[in-house]
């Protein structure tokens, strides 16, 4: 089972209405190229055990392409990740997000979670669709990131493939 997994948003919270987020310092020497990613510290380093926890593996889908391996990986305490090449390509037609179709070639008819704060109806319906593998597409709140309430989703959506 794959798990594609975004970082603006899920893991990085912004656009609040109350900007106090939560700083999270790892006692560690930052990684190479933190400096260029102000944000890090909202990141909690707890969410890479939760999501190499979930049995899934793990792939980047996210504009930050490289970048998630040299700096959050070593941040969330996870191995460097697959990361999903997006092609130079024009902006999909109607309401399909731009990642929707790579990800589903990428998953190549294999089951996959989509963790993303921009997943909207036309996405999960252009999936359900023209993907023959089950699929769940979950949207964060960017507002808050990844929560106890998105972890138990795609826990019970993994349950019901078998998975832990």
């Amino acid at each position: 089972m794959l798990l594609f997994l975004d970082v603006d948003g899920p893991l990085i919270p912004f656009g609040a209405a109350d900007p106090a987020y939560p700083v999270y310092d790892r006692g560690l020497a930052p990684p190479p190229g933190a400096d260029a990613h102000p944000l890090l510290c909202r990141v909690d380093p707890a969410l890479g055990p939760r999501l190499a926890g979930l049995g899934c593996e793990l792939v980047w889908a996210t504009t930050w392409m490289d970048d998630a391996n040299t700096v959050l990986a070593p941040w969330l305490g996870l191995p460097p990740l697959p990361v999903v090449e997006w092609p130079d390509e024009d902006e999909p037609p109607d309401l399909l997000h731009w990642k929707t179709r790579p990800l589903v070639a990428w998953a190549a008819g294999r089951p996959f979670v989509w963790i993303d704060d921009e997943v909207t109806e036309a996405d999960r319906a252009w999936v359900a669709v023209r993907h023959p593998g089950p699929a769940l597409l979950h949207r964060v709140d960017h507002r808050y990131g990844l929560t106890e309430a998105d972890f138990g989703s795609v826990q019970e959506w993994l349950g019901s493939y078998g998975r832990p």
